[in-house]
């Protein structure tokens, strides 16, 4: 099946789909920190990188499928929470004209919990109103990747339309495990130490581990406000898309409760935090190493890997996907063979 990727990032979700049979013909990407990274990664896939406003419909090829998630930052609870005042927040519009004029089979749109928090529900009403006027059947669900073997809590809201000519239900997956993927089992085996960066450019050339990176900036009171650090037999912090923001390796002690807006680093330990690196992230979210980031600014790396859907949790859509339609398929052949 032939799947359009829209604001496609370096491609965790479509990655994830191709791992599940699927073929990404076609994705745009409007960011040119991230070009290369996706094309050396996806390097069958045409890479479209207009501004998506701009697009007209006979741009995008017909596919059967159309997947994406349309920037996060308007809906973040941990923003300024604009929503569709934010121009950013109005780009679901354009992934809604864009499933309407193409009609795949099927859709998936994925975003930040925010976009159901209460100041944003009307908003989010609208948007799944829109995708049920262009002719699909519409569920959405809150996701932890944390269920499907990715070692960190994660929430994600996923929508998937499937046009209403199918006649076949949808189920999101279940969950894979109850058991946790733990940070040892994540990423103890990397035991070199990384590359620290702070405003300068990154020597890409590696001779051993892809990408083991880490920003060395300072740390502001917001983020020394709670504990920063996960044990090795815990799962990770959500991995963030700023790099001030990732959460400390596990080798240091967990943060020291100073008061309620403040937490330090433990006495005689300090020189143990430190933010986890750009490929600690990536395998955090499930990327192989063979993935490459391609940046200069280590800030780009952990931007990409950050705004990606996991892989693991994409392929698990993916099959979800499948099934459905593969039902749905062997229905109408027993219809025809019984004609």
């Amino acid at each position: 099946m032939k799947i359009v990727s829209l604001f496609s990032g370096c491609g965790g979700l479509d990655l994830g789909f191709e791992k599940a049979g699927f073929e990404i013909v076609w994705a745009n990407e409007f960011d040119r920190t991230i070009y290369e990274t996706y094309r050396y990664n996806h390097p069958h896939t045409v890479l479209n990188t207009s501004d998506i406003r701009k697009l007209k419909d006979s741009d995008i090829p017909d596919c059967d499928g159309i997947i994406g998630g349309p920037p996060c930052q308007s809906w973040s609870l941990g923003g300024k929470c604009l929503g569709l005042d934010d121009e950013r927040g109005r780009l679901v519009f354009d992934y809604i004209r864009i499933v309407k004029a193409k009609r795949p089979q099927f859709f998936i749109m994925e975003n930040v919990p925010g976009m159901i928090a209460p100041r944003h529900i009307q908003a989010f009403e609208q948007f799944l109103y829109l995708f049920r006027a262009a002719g699909y059947r519409v569920k959405y669900e809150l996701l932890n990747a944390a269920d499907f073997r990715i070692p960190q809590d994660r929430l994600r809201i996923f929508i998937v339309g499937i046009r209403a000519d199918i006649i076949n239900d949808y189920f999101f997956p279940a969950k894979v495990s109850e058991t946790p993927i733990t940070l040892l089992q994540a990423i103890s085996d990397l035991k070199t130490q990384p590359t620290a960066y702070l405003n300068e450019e990154v020597n890409q050339n590696y001779d051993g581990i892809l990408n083991h990176d880490y920003y060395s900036g300072g740390y502001d009171a917001k983020f020394m406000a709670r504990n920063r650090v996960r044990g090795w037999h815990e799962l990770s912090f959500t991995i963030q898309a700023q790099a001030k923001n990732e959460p400390l390796h596990p080798q240091a002690p967990k943060m020291v409760y100073v008061s309620q807006n403040e937490r330090r680093f433990a006495v005689g330990h300090e020189k143990e935090y430190r933010r986890l690196s750009v490929r600690e992230c990536a395998r955090i979210q499930t990327f192989p190493d063979h993935f490459r980031f391609i940046y200069s600014d280590v800030k780009d790396g952990y931007k990409m890997v950050g705004n990606a859907v996991p892989p693991r949790l994409a392929y698990y859509l993916a099959l979800s996907i499948k099934d459905c339609l593969t039902l749905y398929n062997n229905k109408i052949n027993r219809f025809r063979r019984n004609l």
